[in-house]
């Protein structure tokens, strides 16, 4: 993962943002290469989010660290029990996931946060891998619109028992603490992503982000 160059447009963003830097980071060696997964390879929860920030991931090259997203998510797994402290300031801070794993949609920062469709396809491959490796999964929690589609697509909806047959279910509506049922018995829960445009304005809150690893933590212990 950390040698891809499948797109020459993420390639060239996350380096120059390494390269020029901003001015609160200037004294860092930003990471400036795709930021890998990280967590418990015997993880029953899997938490997916969209990208690493510019200067978050792609500067501290762990996912969900060194950012305002990060510090939200962190907190809220250490609440719930899956991380061993409620902080992430750089990948060797002493950090520890616990029945936990995180990985994301596309592992570069794409400009303005919005990754282009065939950049999205080209890091399919990964979280493909991912999940067959991850054979204790119980919970995804999706993280933002695109990680909640990416995860029904890549895992796809259980469909129900009838009379007649197996029965196909109509795909759920995005809506935070939305929950969806997966093949193999995997739980999807939704949730709005923790970014600061969604944070600063309360449509996410602490509690309201608690609540869904909460109810992650409810499905892992059964």
């Amino acid at each position: 993962m950390v040698a891809c160059s499948r797109c020459p447009r993420l390639v060239e963003w996350r380096e120059r943002v390494a390269g020029e830097k901003v001015r609160r980071f200037a004294d860092d060696n930003y990471w400036g290469k795709p930021v890998p997964s990280f967590g418990d390879p015997q993880a029953r929860l899997l938490v997916v989010g969209l990208a690493p920030a510019a200067h978050g991931g792609n500067r501290t090259g762990r996912i969900f660290t060194g950012d305002r997203s990060g510090d939200w998510l962190y907190r809220a797994l250490h609440r719930a029990g899956f991380a061993n402290q409620p902080t992430s300031v750089h990948r060797r801070d002493g950090l520890k996931l616990r029945d936990c794993y995180i990985t994301a949609v596309i592992h570069c920062a794409p400009p303005g946060n919005k990754p282009l469709r065939e950049e999205i396809e080209n890091c399919r491959p990964f979280l493909v891998r991912e999940v067959e490796l991850l054979n204790q999964l119980r919970v995804v929690v999706a993280l933002g619109r695109l990680a909640f589609d990416a995860a029904i697509g890549l895992i796809g909806l259980a469909q129900l028992a009838s009379e007649e047959g197996a029965t196909r279910v109509r795909k759920p509506n995005f809506a935070h603490g939305a929950e969806a049922g997966l093949h193999g018995g995997i739980t999807l829960v939704a949730s709005f992503h923790p970014s600061q445009q969604n944070t600063f304005t309360g449509r996410l809150t602490e509690p309201m982000l608690d609540r869904v690893f909460e109810r992650a933590r409810e499905i892992v212990m059964g």
